[in-house]
């Protein structure tokens, strides 16, 4: 009996983990990171590092559990997340209601009362983006919803740098940029790999309504603006020789998944590409680092 109860708390605790996309999420407070050490003048306050990104995660965290209330019955129809907690009844609305306010709120006072009221209020404008007007009603809206809503997506580093400055510049801006030309790309390689599934749940993705071959030229053409963008940096002196060379590596990789994916010459090449995409910010991220600190190392 006692192992029973144990196992059920378990669950309990793993649906609710589940509920946070805490892989997104993760990705999200690592550009947040990289904001904040980019703005910090020597050495990042352990202050902002922790609770700044607490807190933004927390709303991050609050906005994913709204967007599974939201798409439950879409998630209900999609192989992919036919076995979200609130899709399978795991997690009731009214429960997964609560957890989305109580992670929002949390975040919400700890930005404003830790950090800065810029910070708290641009995080909570993200979460509005992603939540509400992507989920709730571009996602079902438009072909056009990613690239639409992928500006709430491109908001962490831009957090991360006002959490420490408490104003708004020119290189989050380019961050921004970044991160919101790279989504297209990103998300329609997936809707190229899952495209039956949103058809099925009548969600109007790009390869639904456009087809697969429209579909696959736009990730190949969003690419290459991706490839202009993440130069801007470079160009405006605000990174070095390091970033310029990782910056054109990941690029060239990039380019040649998507590609393969526009000749369709590789096996699994819409899925490999959402793969390395993930892989592709990550990097990117992590090469910014290096570029702003190794001169300080050296």
């Amino acid at each position: 009996m006692a192992v029973a109860i144990i196992q059920h708390r378990q669950a309990i605790w793993r649906d609710y983990l589940e509920l946070t996309k805490p892989k997104v999420v993760a990705l999200m407070i690592l550009t947040s990171v990289v904001g904040m050490l980019l703005a910090a003048d020597g050495w990042l306050s352990l202050h902002v590092l922790i609770i700044g990104n607490a807190g933004i995660a927390l709303v991050a965290a609050g906005g994913a559990a709204i967007n599974h209330l939201v798409d439950s019955r879409i998630d209900q129809i999609m192989a992919r997340t036919r076995k979200r907690p609130v899709a399978e009844g795991r997690v009731s609305v009214m429960q997964a209601a609560l957890f989305a306010a109580l992670l929002t709120a949390s975040g919400m006072l700890l930005l404003i009362l830790f950090i800065n009221a810029l910070t708290a209020w641009l995080t909570f404008a993200s979460l509005i983006g992603y939540a509400f007007i992507y989920t709730g009603f571009l996602k079902r809206a438009t072909p056009q919803n990613i690239v639409i809503g992928g500006l709430a997506g491109a908001a962490p580093p831009l957090l991360g740098w006002t959490a420490v400055t408490n104003s708004v510049d020119a290189f989050p801006m380019v961050l921004v940029l970044i991160i919101f030309a790279w989504t297209p790309p990103h998300f329609w390689a997936l809707a190229v790999h899952r495209e039956k599934e949103y058809a099925k749940a009548e969600i109007p993705m790009l390869p639904v309504t456009h087809g697969g071959a429209y579909t696959r030229l736009h990730i190949l053409l969003y690419t290459l603006i991706l490839t202009g963008v993440t130069l801007l940096p470079f160009a405006a002196r605000l990174t070095g020789l390091v970033y310029l060379l990782g910056v054109v590596l990941l690029n060239a990789r990039f380019l040649q998944w998507s590609w393969w994916l526009y000749r369709q010459s590789r096996d699994y090449a819409a899925f490999k590409t959402f793969k390395y995409s993930i892989t592709y910010l990550m990097l990117l991220f992590l090469v910014l680092l290096i570029d702003h600190y190794l001169p300080v190392m050296l």
